[in-house]
Order: structure tokens, then C-alpha cells, then sequence
């Protein structure tokens, strides 16, 4: 694999933030794909972006004050409306007529689903197709109208920033063949190699590991849960998003990793869990202690590949344990094609069993 894939996708959907963290009347700033975005929630719940830049001496609006209507810029006072559109400029006086769309700033088109807030990043250039016609990733079975237990929001959070470029946080967390050298944990799987074998599917800008027993050492958290065999089923989706169904008896745990590249270095991984287990929230101090040690385990990793990657190396991927890794970068070039092309997306993807040991 040569550098040339290093590129991060465009006119896509990218996880921002969970919905509990901003309130209304709130700003947050936040930096996706190199570009300072600042999100608010309006007083009427309603969630926005718009670029962190005054038009006027650039400094960064989330500097200045919002009153859940408007943002102030704290240097002359400009104010923009959630859509980012210049209301007003305090020094101009009243003979002085100004057509104040010209100072509008960048919008960006956010969604609210399920706890989660999701941004669009469009191409500068190629803007196509329109955020409309692209799905945001949907947790199935947790919604408003879901099975009794099941919470519409994740009953658990947890994020983490890993110094690396977006493709290295995705591949790494995909990585079939690390979990015994890696994640070396009781409660998770002990260290003999074991044979896996999976079939795999294409499914929507992605692929999905077909629903499979797990095996008593690939998982012991499942099974402490008890009643019943638990089986599970992985899907990956573009730009960088995993979700983990997991099935014990009558009830489902699901997992869902969405990766969000800050900048060529920098990627903020989000752990967020769905659950129709009522007791588990006593637990939740003790699953953030775990996740935070299961994923600060592929962030240290990860920290260590960067000391290599400097040397701009060529990365040798092989069969059937980084298929996965193979198909994440052809996804992620035919998307770029097909947006480039105006075109439908083909996804590259095709079914076959894959083996290997872990």
C-alpha cells in the first residue's frame, strides 16, 4: 500500500458529537478535516455549524458570546444567525446601507439522530451530491419506537484522540489479527491463537461480517452477561464507521465506533454503547475504566506505528487478515471516483469467506 491513498473523503458524513454534550443556548468549537467548525444549539433545541471565523478580522466566533439566537463576534460585535448569515454590524451607521450577505459565513449541514450529531463535509470544490441524498449511519432497533429497554440515545460515551492519520485509526480498529497481542486482558479473550473463520458481505458503502457465534475466549464480557450463546454481527460503512450487534438471549448490546479525522495527524475515535440491559447502568464507572483501557490499547499501538510512518515505508497487507484493510482503501477510492465522476458508487466489495488465526 503506497501513501497515495492518504487522502480523507469529502461529501460525506462524519460523527461530530454526542448530542448530551452541548445544551441549548451552547456553542462548541470544533476542528473536522483541518477546518475550525462551530456547532450551537439554538434556544429552541435545534442544532447548527457554521465556520469559527469572523469574515471581518478573523477571529474565531466561538470567542465571542451566544445568547441562543445569535452569535456575537467578541472583537466589533458582528452578529450571525445559527445558518450563519450576518444580521448585523454595530459600526455602521444608519445612512450607511450594506448588503450584509456578503459577509455571511460557511454553513454546514448537521444531523441529529439517536444521541449522535453528525456533520457533512463537502468537497470546496466538487460539493456533489447533495447531503440529502446521503444516509447518516442508523443504530437499528433504537429508536423512539424500539423494544421495551431499549434507550433512543447511547447509554454509554466514550472518546478518545489518536495522533495518527484518519486511515491508520480505521484500519487499526479493524484489525482482525492484533486482539492477542494487543489487548492482553482476562476479561476480554486469553492468548492462544484460535482459527477464525467469517463470511463477509458488501453492504451499503461498506461490509458486514455475517451474524456468527462467539467463542467462550473471544469475549467474556458477553458472556458474564449471561442467558443465553451470544452471536454478533460487524458492519463497517464509510468514512469510519463500525457497528458491533451483539445478541445474548432476548437482549442486545450494540457498539457503535465512528472515527473522525481533526487533522493529518490528529483522529478522535467516539465508543458509544446501546443497550435492553437495565442493570448495566450501575456498571457504567467500570466500563468506561475498561474502554478507556481497551481503546487507550490501540492508541498506544497506533503511537508507536507513527515512529515507522515517518519513514514513509510502503505497507505490505496480505490475505485473509487484512482483507478488511484492503477493502476499507478501495471503498474509499471508488467513493472518491464516483464523486468526482458524478456517478453512482460501485462498491468494490465482494463475498467470500476469510480466515485467519487470532
Amino acid at each position: 500500500m503506497k501513501n497515495n491513498d492518504n487522502f480523507v473523503l469529502r461529501n460525506t458524513w462524519y460523527y461530530a458529537l454526542p448530542s448530551d454534550q452541548i445544551k441549548p443556548g451552547m456553542m462548541i468549537s470544533r476542528i473536522f478535516l483541518g477546518e475550525p467548525v462551530l456547532i450551537v444549539r439554538s434556544q429552541d433545541g435545534r442544532v447548527s455549524a457554521m465556520r469559527d471565523i469572523c469574515p471581518h478580522r478573523a477571529v474565531p466566533l466561538s470567542c465571542g458570546r451566544f445568547n441562543g439566537q445569535e452569535v456575537e463576534c467578541c472583537y466589533h460585535g458582528w452578529r450571525f444567525d445559527p445558518a450563519g448569515r450576518c444580521t448585523a454590524i454595530p459600526s455602521l451607521v444608519e445612512e450607511q446601507q450594506m448588503d450584509l450577505s456578503r459577509f455571511d459565513v460557511q454553513s454546514y449541514e448537521v444531523r441529529e439522530a439517536q444521541g449522535n450529531i453528525w456533520i457533512y463535509m463537502a468537497d470546496p470544490d466538487n460539493s456533489q451530491p447533495a447531503a440529502s441524498e446521503i444516509e447518516i449511519p442508523v443504530i437499528p432497533g433504537f429508536d423512539q419506537r424500539s423494544l421495551r429497554g431499549a434507550s433512543p440515545t447511547p447509554q454509554f460515551v466514550e472518546v478518545m484522540r489518536f495522533p495518527c492519520f484518519v486511515d491508520h485509526a480505521v484500519v487499526g480498529l479493524m484489525d482482525p489479527a492484533h486482539s492477542p497481542y494487543v489487548h492482553q486482558a482476562w476479561w476480554w479473550r486469553n492468548e492462544q491463537l484460535c482459527e477464525e473463520v467469517k463470511q463477509f458481505d458488501a453492504s451499503p458503502y461498506g461490509f458486514t461480517m455475517r451474524r456468527h457465534r462467539l467463542p467462550a475466549n473471544g469475549g467474556r464480557l458477553y458472556w458474564l452477561i449471561g442467558g443465553g450463546v451470544p452471536e454478533t454481527e460487524i458492519s463497517f460503512r464509510l468514512p469510519g464507521v463500525r457497528i458491533e450487534e451483539t445478541t445474548i438471549g432476548n437482549h442486545r448490546v450494540v457498539n457503535l465506533t465512528a472515527v473522525t479525522p481533526i487533522s493529518d495527524t490528529e483522529t478522535e475515535v467516539t465508543f458509544a454503547l446501546y443497550w435492553t440491559l437495565p442493570w448495566v447502568g450501575f456498571f457504567k464507572p467500570l466500563l468506561h475504566v475498561l474502554a478507556r483501557t481497551f481503546i487507550g490499547q490501540d492508541r498506544t499501538v497506533v503511537e508507536k506505528q507513527q515512529i515507522g510512518l515517518q519513514y514513509n515505508p510502503v505497507l505490505r497487507l496480505i490475505k485473509d487478515s487484512d482483507m478488511q484493510a484492503q477493502w476499507y482503501y478501495q471503498l474509499k477510492r471508488e467513493y472518491a471516483r464516483s464523486v468526482a465522476e458524478g456517478r453512482e458508487f460501485v462498491n468494490p466489495v465482494k463475498g467470500q469467506i476469510l480466515r485467519w488465526r487470532a
